[in-house]
């Protein structure tokens, strides 16, 4: 248990950095420059993502709470939107984008509080919960600087989202799911 809390750790603590320690950070930008930060940045993130892997097995599986059958088929549902908004955070900014304000954290939002619809045991709801907890609160952080999200563009942008959102779901859900997660959904 104690490497998956430590990866959760590292990794969250990475993204909070950037999210609440503005000043800190842009002098780090500025002594190592833009790319070796986004560097540095992503091997800590990946470290503590490698941890959080590693340390899955021996986290505590005991079941905190069972959710009827029927709620998979919401999760799918809160999943595949999820998908939706991660992919029109990268597509230049459609009416989803637009309506969303910030669809990467929108979409991680989603797919957290679907997994935790659907996953009672400890590990799982400590996982899922802490990237809850990260969306609202660097949501929270967003605001409080003032960032504007993307203006609305073209619905044909929209599409696309869909498009590849939805491709990106189906690939996890029909075949992905089950070497990632080590679970079939399907």
């Amino acid at each position: 248990m104690t490497i998956f809390i430590l990866g959760l750790v590292v990794f969250f603590g990475a993204h909070l950095f950037t999210a609440f320690a503005r000043g800190p950070r842009a002098a780090l930008v500025a002594k190592l420059g833009a790319m070796p930060y986004k560097g540095l940045y992503s091997l800590v993130s990946l470290a503590g993502f490698i941890l959080i892997i590693i340390g899955w097995r021996g986290a505590d599986a005991s079941i905190l709470y069972v959710t009827p059958a029927w709620t998979r088929h919401i999760a799918y549902l809160l999943v595949l939107l999820a998908f939706i908004l991660l992919a029109a955070a990268y597509i230049p900014a459609g009416k989803i984008a637009a309506a969303a304000k910030h669809p990467m954290l929108a979409g991680v939002k989603l797919w957290a509080f679907a997994h935790l619809l659907v996953n009672g045991e400890v590990r799982s709801v400590i996982l899922f919960g802490a990237f809850l907890a990260y969306g609202v609160i660097d949501r929270i952080a967003v605001k409080k600087r003032g960032e504007a999200g993307p203006v609305a563009g073209s619905t044909m942008n929209d599409v696309i989202a869909v498009i590849v959102g939805a491709g990106v779901y189906a690939a996890i859900a029909f075949w992905a799911h089950q070497y990632i997660a080590g679970v079939a959904l399907f």
